[in-house]
């Protein structure tokens, strides 16, 4: 099989897997994922081979892996849709399929398979556990059973399979597009799986209004983006992104809007479909409430598939946002729009993640933070530096998610074995202790933490997140470079803050002293994934990196940059943002283990104490929810409750419909008093009387005697008779 057929087959694996559980096998848990797991191994081998003949091939940025299908006739030309293979869609491919693979296998033991069935499980709540009995030997009583409670098996189970297999296969289907329709239509199959999945456990009010407010608030994003993409057909007459950028006077005529080009005016309105997708402000507030959903979901959204959309879409149109530049030269409005948007959400969602308490919180508003490294990248033209940390983001931030859902399946056991429900088994104060309890978690979860905190030189992290430093004040953009610096530390501080309260110390309730590790099955998707933290970092080493530069070919760099010939930054790694790293990183490390190793059982958290009125701040995210409730989401309620239902709906639109009815009434009354009764039920009554009357007549002459008949008869043919004759003789 050809390469380029091979292309078609990535996505549609997963989508075969999805039709198949929801038709025929959802009654089975065992088939439900072994078919999910089928599809997603498929394409995971199918996307490795495309990805090692991706690497081989010369010149793949002018000469891309593709094939593609007429679709629709457009007049006098055809719309097509294809696949290809760059090297941007090889790097994505390449994390995209580990990522998914992994979570897909995380994903059995996590939803406990194998487990018995609850006695209090419903659909669309978590598992309660179930009762079982365990036979028991005593040396005094002897044999004997005794009860307790174990992880139940998840009630949606083959559900769950067959919407992250649907998942899947809409990042293919956006990864593989050869044309922005086909990504659109990948990117909305997205916000479809992410609504159905955050809202998984859709008894619980919490997760139904996050499904709710993830939907609609990436669909505000989605609005100016789909604006965007008619724009942009308008203007070239194509969808096809090689075609696309070849219409560079088009693009750069004015739009008479706002002063921009239409290259310019496009990027933006694509941008703001970045920012509602990858969750920059002010559209960010959908990524924490997104957490409602199982942990896999948390990883598939954070990692491998939505908010990595985003960004692959920003690297992807790159060329439009700086169409015109040059380095060296000021930067375009949609270059500063991103610079200026990437920065401060970067720096506002780090600190909000210092005053959050759920593991699984903490790791969102650093999903946050992270994307706006990339976006701000992007923005000072650090094209290569931005696809660099999508990758290694995309690694030790599955890697951390599924590591903090092992660690709640292991505190949750100890909630079983103990009986307190009441412990949050998310809330990292109810930790402590688990490095003994839960050892191949712990050093996953280490590994995974000290790459976002970016600790110098053995993790991922570091190599990605120095590049975007050194891009930006090599680039003169000290502004960013400043911001950007002490988000770096404020990710390390609240990374160790993370680590320390949930690993370090001792065990603050009982649910985590009995905590146990989890089942191998379930662990080795993290020994993967923790692999990939530390070594990824290694193939993007710059070439003027004091020491190391050199010694390892910087193949990230010159593969990706091909993509962006022309635009490339100026070589150089000045020693400043390179000891910035490595300040802020050790520092955050240090003071964040400082801060939080004494925490003991029923402390408030040292910051709390420390500045309560900035820590409540924090807390509660800026009042950013408050906010929107009081500016949008109320007015909005009262104007559909009170405006649209009230006023139109039942005021107007009713009120018109009953006055139409009332008018029926009254012509019909008229009808019915004028001409109805009168003249239609009068004739009618007429002539059924007179039809009763002539027959009460004959009545009286229809006697049943024969010998009247006979007179009567003879009566009339003399009658008859009569007046015959008198016609004929009498009358002239």
């Amino acid at each position: 099989m050809n390469i380029e057929s091979l292309m078609w087959l990535i996505p549609a694996f997963p989508l075969a897997a999805f039709f198949l559980i929801i038709l025929f096998t959802n009654r089975s848990n065992f088939i439900s994922h072994t078919l999910a797991l089928l599809g997603a191994g498929l394409s995971w081998l199918a996307s490795m081979y495309i990805f090692i003949q991706a690497v081989r091939a010369g010149d793949l940025a002018k000469l891309p892996f593709g094939s593609s299908l007429a679709w629709l006739p457009t007049g006098s030309t055809t719309l097509k849709i294809g696949v290809q293979v760059d090297p941007l869609t090889a790097i994505t491919l390449f994390f995209v399929a580990w990522t998914v693979l992994m979570i897909f296998i995380y994903s059995v033991p996590y939803h406990n398979y194998g487990a018995p069935k609850g006695e209090e499980d419903r659909p669309g709540l978590p598992p309660q556990g179930a009762t079982v009995r365990e036979r028991t030997h005593g040396k005094k009583s002897g044999a004997g059973r005794s009860l307790h409670v174990v992880p139940s098996v998840e009630p949606l189970y083959a559900r769950f399979f067959a919407l992250i297999s649907l998942f899947a296969f809409a990042m293919f289907t956006l990864v593989l597009s050869d044309n922005l329709l086909i990504l659109y239509v990948g990117w909305e199959i997205m916000g479809f799986c992410s609504y159905m999945l955050i809202g998984f456990w859709y008894g619980k009010p919490s997760a139904r209004d996050a499904m709710v407010k993830a939907f609609m608030t990436t669909r505000l994003g989605d609005v100016f983006m789909l604006l965007g993409v008619v724009a942009l057909y308008s203007v070239t007459g194509s969808m096809n992104y090689s075609a696309i950028f070849q219409h560079t006077q088009a693009l750069a005529a004015s739009s008479g809007i706002l002063g921009l080009s239409w290259a310019g005016l496009i990027a933006i309105l694509l941008f703001i479909g970045v920012i509602g997708k990858s969750a920059q402000f002010p559209l960010h507030v959908w990524l924490p409430d997104a957490m409602e959903g199982p942990t896999p979901v948390s990883a598939m959204i954070h990692a491998a598939t939505m908010v990595s959309a985003g960004i692959y879409l920003g690297l992807r149109f790159f060329p439009l946002a700086t169409m015109g530049w040059a380095p060296g030269q000021a930067q375009t409005i949609p270059m500063t729009t991103m610079a200026i948007i990437g920065t401060f959400t970067a720096l506002f969602s780090a600190t909000m993640a210092l005053a959050q308490n759920d593991i699984k919180r903490v790791l969102a508003y650093s999903t946050i933070s992270q994307l706006g490294f990339m976006v701000a990248a992007l923005g000072v033209g650090a094209y290569v530096a931005a696809a660099f940390h999508l990758v290694t983001h995309a690694f030790f931030k599955a890697l951390l998610f599924l590591s903090s859902g092992s660690v709640i399946h292991g505190v949750e056991h100890g909630v079983l074995h103990t009986g307190d429900h009441d412990v949050d088994a998310q809330n990292m104060f109810n930790m402590g202790g688990l490095r003994t309890k839960m050892p191949v978690t712990f050093w996953t979860f280490l590994i995974g933490g000290l790459s976002l905190a970016g600790f110098p030189l053995i993790t991922s992290g570091f190599w990605s997140k120095d590049n975007i430093l050194a891009d930006a004040f090599n680039g003169g953009h000290y502004v960013v470079f400043g911001v950007l610096a002490v988000t770096a530390f404020l990710t390390a501080f609240y990374t160790m803050r993370q680590i320390t309260l949930t690993f370090l110390g001792e065990a603050r309730t009982r649910s985590a002293e009995h905590a146990s590790e989890n089942s191998w099955v379930m662990l080795f998707p993290l020994v993967v994934l923790a692999v990939f933290a530390v070594s990824l970092g290694w193939v993007g080493i710059p070439a003027d990196f004091p020491v190391l530069g050199g010694l390892v070919p910087n193949w990230f760099g010159t593969y990706v940059g091909t993509m962006v010939s022309g635009v490339e930054l100026p070589a150089g790694h000045s020693p400043t943002p390179l000891l910035t790293s490595l300040v802020v990183s050790l520092g955050g490390l240090y003071l964040g283990w400082r801060v939080y190793r004494d925490v003991r059982v029923g402390q408030p958290d040292p910051v709390q104490k420390a500045i309560p009125s900035v820590y409540k701040l924090l807390k509660n995210k800026y009042y950013i929810d408050e906010f929107y409730n009081l500016a949008f989401v109320r007015p909005a309620k009262w104007f559909a409750e009170t405006v649209s239902y009230k006023w139109i709906d039942r005021g107007l639109i009713d009120g018109f419909l009953h006055f139409i009815a009332r008018g029926a009434w009254v012509v019909g009354t008229v009808l019915r008093v004028g001409f109805d009764v009168p003249v239609v039920n009068g004739t009618g009554d007429a002539v059924s009387a007179g039809t009763r009357g002539l027959g009460g007549i004959m009545r009286r002459w229809q006697i049943g005697r024969i010998q009247q008949y006979m007179i009567l008869t003879i009566l009339a043919v003399v009658v008859v008779g009569g007046i015959y004759y008198a016609f004929v003789f009498f009358v002239p």
